[in-house]
Protein backbone atom coordinates (compact mmCIF):
# COMPACT_ATOMS: atom_id res chain seq x y z
CA UNK A 1 0.00 0.00 0.00
CA UNK A 2 2.94 2.33 0.60
CA UNK A 3 3.96 2.08 -3.08
CA UNK A 4 0.45 2.97 -4.26
CA UNK A 5 0.42 6.00 -1.97
CA UNK A 6 3.75 7.14 -3.43
CA UNK A 7 2.39 6.76 -6.98
CA UNK A 8 -0.71 8.75 -6.10
CA UNK A 9 1.51 11.44 -4.59
CA UNK A 10 3.63 11.64 -7.74
CA UNK A 11 0.60 11.76 -10.05
CA UNK A 12 -1.01 14.53 -8.00
CA UNK A 13 2.23 16.50 -7.79
CA UNK A 14 2.85 16.24 -11.52
CA UNK A 15 -0.71 17.37 -12.29
CA UNK A 16 -0.40 20.33 -9.93
CA UNK A 17 3.03 21.14 -11.33
CA UNK A 18 1.84 21.39 -14.89
CA UNK A 19 -1.26 23.47 -14.08
CA UNK A 20 0.60 26.71 -14.66
CA UNK A 21 2.52 25.48 -17.70
CA UNK A 22 -0.17 26.32 -20.30
CA UNK A 23 -0.30 29.92 -19.05
CA UNK A 24 3.49 30.19 -19.07
CA UNK A 25 3.68 28.80 -22.63
CA UNK A 26 0.93 31.12 -23.84
CA UNK A 27 2.58 34.13 -22.20
CA UNK A 28 5.95 33.19 -23.69
CA UNK A 29 4.45 32.75 -27.15
CA UNK A 30 2.22 35.84 -27.26
CA UNK A 31 4.15 38.16 -24.92
CA UNK A 32 0.73 39.37 -23.71
CA UNK A 33 0.41 39.86 -19.97
CA UNK A 34 -2.37 42.42 -19.55
CA UNK A 35 -4.78 39.85 -18.13
CA UNK A 36 -2.32 38.37 -15.63
CA UNK A 37 -3.36 39.61 -12.20
CA UNK A 38 -0.31 40.69 -10.22
CA UNK A 39 -2.22 40.03 -6.99
CA UNK A 40 -2.89 36.44 -8.12
CA UNK A 41 0.75 35.96 -9.06
CA UNK A 42 2.02 37.33 -5.74
CA UNK A 43 -0.40 35.21 -3.70
CA UNK A 44 0.57 32.15 -5.75
CA UNK A 45 4.30 32.88 -5.27
CA UNK A 46 4.11 33.40 -1.50
CA UNK A 47 1.76 30.44 -1.09
CA UNK A 48 4.29 28.22 -2.84
CA UNK A 49 7.23 29.58 -0.80
CA UNK A 50 5.54 29.23 2.59
CA UNK A 51 4.08 25.81 1.85
CA UNK A 52 7.40 24.49 0.56
CA UNK A 53 9.13 25.82 3.68
CA UNK A 54 6.46 24.19 5.86
CA UNK A 55 6.85 20.82 4.14
CA UNK A 56 10.67 20.85 4.18
CA UNK A 57 10.79 21.96 7.83
CA UNK A 58 8.29 19.28 8.84
CA UNK A 59 10.13 16.63 6.85
CA UNK A 60 13.47 17.49 8.43
CA UNK A 61 11.89 17.32 11.88
CA UNK A 62 10.19 13.98 11.21
CA UNK A 63 12.82 12.39 8.97
CA UNK A 64 10.09 11.53 6.44
CA UNK A 65 10.74 13.22 3.08
CA UNK A 66 8.03 13.98 0.52
CA UNK A 67 10.02 14.22 -2.72
CA UNK A 68 6.93 14.53 -4.98
CA UNK A 69 5.88 17.64 -3.08
CA UNK A 70 9.35 19.18 -3.44
CA UNK A 71 9.12 18.63 -7.18
CA UNK A 72 5.65 20.19 -7.32
CA UNK A 73 6.51 23.32 -5.37
CA UNK A 74 9.89 23.85 -7.02
CA UNK A 75 8.41 23.52 -10.51
CA UNK A 76 5.53 25.86 -9.65
CA UNK A 77 7.98 28.40 -8.25
CA UNK A 78 9.85 28.39 -11.56
CA UNK A 79 6.60 28.98 -13.45
CA UNK A 80 5.29 31.73 -11.18
CA UNK A 81 8.66 33.53 -11.09
CA UNK A 82 8.69 33.52 -14.90
CA UNK A 83 5.13 34.89 -15.02
CA UNK A 84 5.94 37.63 -12.50
CA UNK A 85 9.04 38.52 -14.51
CA UNK A 86 6.98 38.55 -17.71
CA UNK A 87 4.27 40.69 -16.10
CA UNK A 88 6.79 43.39 -15.34
CA UNK A 89 9.02 42.97 -18.41
CA UNK A 90 6.81 42.33 -21.43
CA UNK A 91 4.65 45.48 -21.26
CA UNK A 92 7.77 47.65 -21.42
CA UNK A 93 9.72 45.47 -23.82
CA UNK A 94 6.92 44.99 -26.36
CA UNK A 95 5.04 48.26 -25.89
CA UNK A 96 6.25 49.68 -29.22
CA UNK A 97 5.21 46.51 -31.09
CA UNK A 98 1.53 47.00 -30.24
CA UNK A 99 1.27 50.68 -31.21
Amino acid sequence: MEGANEIIGWVGSILFSICGAPQAFKTFKTKRVEDLSIMFLMLWFWGEVFTLFYIVYGDIASGNYHIPLYFNYAFNLVIVVYLIWARYTYPKKFQLDTV
